[in-house]
C-alpha cells in the first residue's frame, strides 16, 4: 500500500457532437461526423489528496465496429451504452490503487457486463468496448498525475506502482518494472503522418466541391502549408490498379512538390486484403513501377481481416519480409499480440482510444520481442490528440505521430490550439511534443 494509491470519489460524462469539414472513408464506408465523449474523474488519495482529470476519445464506431448487420445509429448508441456501464463500474471501486492497477482489476468486469448485452443483432467487439472505456482510464491517469503532481509518465515506476510487469503481462516479465520501458520526458518533435484519405483530392483538377474555409483543399496545398515529409495513403484494398496508381499518384505530388524532402509512406488497407496474396502483388507492382515510391514506404498497416482465428492463412512472414507489417484493429490484448506475432507480424500499432493502462503494458511487450512501434490516432481532436501525442513521444523507438482532426474535424480542436500552438500546427512537418510536461496526461485544461 503507497499513500499515492488513488480511488475515484466522483465522475462525470459528456458527449459532443461534431461534423468533419470533408469525409473520411474507413474500410470503404464514407464517416462524416463524430461523437465525442469526454470523462472527468475526481480521485482522493490514502494521503488526502483531491484532484480532478480528464480524457476524451471518438467514439469510432465505424473502425471500431464494422458492422454488417447493424447500422451507425445503433452501433454507436450501444458504444455509449458501453461508456454508461463503464461509469457505474469506476464509480464503485471503493478499492485504492494505482491507475494501472485499478483498470487492470475493473476492465474485465466491464467487458464481461459488456458480453450480456442484451437486445443486439451482434454482440459488442472487445475493440469498440476498449474504445468506450478508454477516456475512462486516461481520466483516472490524468487526474493521478495531478494528485502527485507530475506526469502520468513519470509514476511508473515502483515508488508509485507496486506490481511489477510479472503481474500484468506474465512470467516473463518477473522483477521488471513498467518504466524501464516508459522514457520519463516526452521527445522534443516527432514527424506529422499527414492522412491521405481515399476520397482526399490530389490536385486541383480533382476539387469537385471546394470546401471554402480557408484550409487547404489538396494534398500540395497540405504539404506546402504543414511542410509535410509524412504521408499515411489510405488504400482500397479490393482494386488493384487502382491502390498502386494512388501510391503512385500521391508520390508525384508530394516529390513535385517538394523534391529535396525525404519522404515517407505508410500504407492502410484498413483490412479489406482479401489474402495477403493481394498484398504482395501490390508491393511488387509499386516496386516494378515506381521503385523510389516503393522504397519510400515505411510501412504497412493491417492489411487483412483483423479476425485472425477465422483467417489462420493470412500469413505475413514473406511480406514483413520486404516492409514492417503492423498489427492494429486486431490488436486488443496481449494474447493477440502474440498471435500477431506468429502470424507473422512484425510490428505494433498503438492506439490511444484502446487505453492508457493497455497501451503501455503492450508496449513494453512489443519493445521485448524487438517490434517495430508507432501510434496512430482515431482522428483525435483536443484531449484526446495531446493523449495520443504522450504516447507517441514517451515509447521509445516510435516512427512518427498522427493527428488526423486538424484536417477532418479542427472545430473540435478549438481552444487547445492556444494552448498547445506546437501540436495542433505545424509549419516544419512535425508536432512539438516537449510541451508534455504538467501534471498528469496534460488533457485537464486548468
Amino acid at each position: 500500500m503507497k499513500p499515492t494509491d488513488v480511488r475515484v470519489k466522483d465522475l462525470a460524462t459528456r458527449t459532443d457532437e461534431f461534423r468533419y469539414r470533408t469525409p473520411i472513408k474507413f474500410g470503404g464506408v464514407a464517416l462524416d461526423r463524430v461523437t465525442l465523449l469526454t470523462v472527468a474523474v475526481t480521485v482522493e488519495s490514502r494521503s488526502g489528496a483531491v484532484a480532478t482529470g480528464t480524457g476524451a476519445m471518438p467514439l469510432g464506431n465505424v473502425w471500431a465496429w464494422p458492422s454488417k448487420a447493424l447500422p451507425y445509429a445503433e452501433t454507436l448508441a450501444a458504444m455509449t451504452r458501453v461508456a454508461g456501464v463503464a461509469a457505474d463500474a469506476y464509480r464503485g471501486q471503493r478499492e485504492f490503487g494505482h491507475p494501472v492497477e485499478v483498470t487492470h482489476r475493473v476492465e474485465p468486469e466491464i467487458l464481461r457486463a459488456v458480453a450480456a448485452f442484451a437486445g443486439l443483432a451482434e454482440p459488442v467487439p472487445v475493440l469498440a468496448s476498449l474504445v468506450a472505456l478508454s477516456p475512462f482510464d486516461a481520466a483516472l491517469h490524468d487526474a493521478f498525475g495531478r494528485s502527485v503532481g507530475l506526469s502520468c509518465y513519470r509514476t511508473y515506476g515502483p515508488e508509485f506502482l507496486t506490481p511489477d510487469l510479472g503481474h500484468f503481462l506474465g512470467p516473463d516479465f518477473a522483477g521488471e518494472t513498467l518504466d524501464r520501458y516508459v522514457n520519463p520526458t516526452p521527445r522534443g518533435a516527432m514527424p506529422l503522418y499527414h492522412l491521405v484519405g481515399a476520397l482526399d483530392p490530389l490536385t486541383p483538377g480533382e476539387v469537385v466541391t471546394p470546401v471554402g474555409d480557408g484550409l487547404p483543399e489538396t494534398l500540395g496545398e497540405w504539404i506546402l502549408r504543414d511542410g509535410l515529409t509524412h504521408l499515411k495513403v489510405k488504400l482500397n484494398g479490393d482494386d488493384l490498379n487502382w491502390d498502386v496508381d494512388r501510391v503512385v499518384a500521391v508520390d508525384r505530388v508530394a516529390t513535385a512538390t517538394a523534391a529535396a524532402r525525404p519522404w515517407h509512406y505508410s500504407l492502410d488497407f484498413n483490412e479489406r486484403c482479401r489474402s495477403v496474396e493481394y498484398l504482395l502483388e501490390f508491393l511488387d507492382r509499386l516496386n516494378a513501377l515506381a521503385p523510389a515510391a516503393y522504397g519510400r514506404v515505411q510501412y504497412v498497416e493491417q492489411p487483412t481481416a483483423r479476425d485472425f482465428k477465422a483467417h489462420p492463412g493470412n500469413r505475413m512472414h514473406e511480406a514483413a519480409k520486404r516492409k514492417p507489417v503492423v498489427i492494429d484493429e486486431s490488436l486488443t490484448d496481449l494474447d493477440s499480440l502474440r498471435l500477431s506475432q506468429e502470424m507473422g507480424y512484425t510490428g505494433v500499432a498503438f492506439k490511444a482510444c484502446k487505453g492508457q493502462s493497455q497501451t503501455l503494458l503492450l508496449a513494453a511487450a512489443a519493445q521485448k520481442a524487438g517490434l517495430f512501434r508507432c501510434v496512430q490516432d482515431l482522428t483525435c481532436p483536443g484531449a484526446s490528440l495531446i493523449h495520443s501525442a504522450g504516447i507517441a513521444a514517451h515509447i521509445p523507438g516510435v516512427a512518427a505521430i498522427e493527428a488526423n482532426a486538424r484536417q477532418y474535424c479542427p472545430a473540435a480542436n478549438a481552444g487547445w490550439d492556444a494552448r498547445f500552438p506546437g501540436l495542433f500546427t505545424t509549419t516544419d512537418g512535425t508536432l512539438h511534443t516537449s510541451q508534455l510536461t504538467g501534471p498528469g496526461l496534460n488533457t485537464t485544461r486548468s
